[in-house]
């Protein structure tokens, strides 16, 4: 009995030890130094333990998601959110790591890999422009939003059969769901991470969110009405939170089950041109990142809402149109009006690349990866066409037609493979896929 005691201290000291060795690593790798003396001190850790980037925040995102899948077990039929089984949707893959290291590699002339030619596709046309896309988090659907005020889901397996020349079964239709909820133009979409649901922001101050579960709904189920025009929207990797970037300077913090608000309590003095054009969490949800018309980009801290890091001027004057983090959250990339896409690295707010030669100063432009982060897309306006950069050597390797009428307002590719979508002031959808 004593043994077995004495093997269950043994095997708890260790694992507060990882723990401790842990901390003190997330709290260095995020510059947090003398929070990591401090903790290092109290606990006798080594200040130098070595630890992957960001590995406590995969730890805790894993345990959350089993925490979370346990309770969704017992979640009976009226809870908030269908949980979809009719699509097998939610499987949604582990938080991966970046498999690019941005910070090894100097630019190197000459070594720029080929970005492999695609197909294209006229999917569909909305009766006024095409404003916006997401894809879902599992790379099945995709969903548009117009200025006409509607919204079009679209299943990527459907599109892949209506792509093929000797289709059979006479045309096929990808759109599956469409959504008329709104009375102003739809300016960002983004799908829970889990449930069957979309959610859409618009110049009319709301926030709606849409059940694609159900084949026949065309309304909203909720509704968050949002005090300013809401200009992006992005869910929290755990679903129960999620944020709106509005022409107020602050991004809106909202929990999903309650639909109260936060707000930062110690927000930085922004100015009057601070209203934010994008927000996007980081992959574990450890962060976020906005980029806003004063051309700035702000990163937060995901629990406190506190402001970490900005970069006032990313963009020079121009406005700050885009932002992303890379995948293992070392890095963002932002796009902005000054017709300039940038590789910054969090931190030390330091610019590690630059990627030009698209020029773009008029339209709400987006900068993407490709979803093994290999290469950089965005859109030149003048020529209207989609420019490809190899993203560690920040080479131009590809332009092509964007085949839009009138250069695309957004672009966005799929996480799980070759394929993006561009969206156009000319109304139209086009499906881009590699290959084969």
């Amino acid at each position: 009995m004593e043994g077995n005691n004495l093997e269950q201290t043994l095997q708890e000291g260790n694992i507060y030890r990882q723990l401790n060795c842990l901390i003190v690593a997330h709290l260095r790798h995020h510059n947090l130094t003398q929070a990591a003396r401090a903790v290092a001190s109290a606990t006798m850790t080594p200040l130098d333990v070595e630890a992957p980037p960001n590995k406590l925040l995969e730890l805790v995102a894993k345990g959350l998601a089993v925490e979370k899948d346990e309770t969704l077990r017992g979640v009976s039929s009226s809870a908030l959110f269908d949980l979809g089984a009719a699509l097998a949707y939610g499987s949604t893959p582990d938080p991966r790591v970046s498999s690019i290291d941005f910070s090894a590699v100097q630019d190197t002339k000459g070594s720029s890999k080929s970005f492999p030619k695609h197909e294209t596709r006229h999917l569909s046309e909305h009766k006024n422009i095409a404003r916006c896309a997401r894809f879902s988090p599992d790379g099945r659907f995709v969903a548009t939003g117009s200025a006409d005020t509607s919204i079009k889901l679209f299943e990527i397996s459907k599109i892949k059969q209506m792509m093929l020349l000797d289709s059979k079964d006479g045309p096929v239709r990808p759109v599956i769901r469409t959504f008329y909820d709104h009375v102003q133009p739809i300016n960002d979409l983004d799908f829970h991470p889990q449930n069957t649901v979309l959610i859409s922001g618009a110049k009319d101050h709301t926030i709606k969110f849409f059940d694609f579960s159900k084949a026949t709904a065309k309304r909203a189920f909720r509704v968050i009405q949002d005090t300013h025009n809401v200009r992006s929207v992005s869910f929290h990797p755990s679903g129960d939170f999620l944020l709106a970037g509005t022409d107020h300077p602050i991004a809106h913090l909202y929990d999903v089950n309650t639909f109260q608000c936060y707000l930062s309590a110690n927000p930085p003095e922004i100015g009057a041109n601070g209203a934010i054009n994008q927000v996007r969490y980081s992959t574990t949800g450890g962060m976020y990142v906005t980029a806003s018309k004063d051309g700035a980009l702000r990163l937060w801290d995901g629990v406190s809402a506190s402001c970490v890091r900005s970069i006032v001027g990313a963009h020079g004057t121009a406005e700050a149109t885009s932002v992303c983090f890379t995948k293992d959250q070392r890095f963002v990339l932002s796009c902005g009006k000054d017709s300039t896409v940038k590789l910054w690295e969090i931190g030390t707010g330091r610019l590690v690349k630059q990627y030009l030669g698209a020029t773009h100063t008029q339209l709400r432009c987006q900068a993407v990866f490709n979803y093994t982060e290999e290469f950089v897309l965005s859109v030149d306006e003048p020529s209207n066409e989609i420019v490809i950069w190899d993203a560690l050597t920040a080479e131009t390797v590809a332009k092509w037609p964007s085949n839009h009428i009138g250069a695309p307002r957004w672009i966005e590719h799929s996480p799980t493979e070759a394929a993006f979508i561009s969206c156009g002031t000319d109304r139209s959808v086009r499906f881009w896929k590699e290959i084969l």
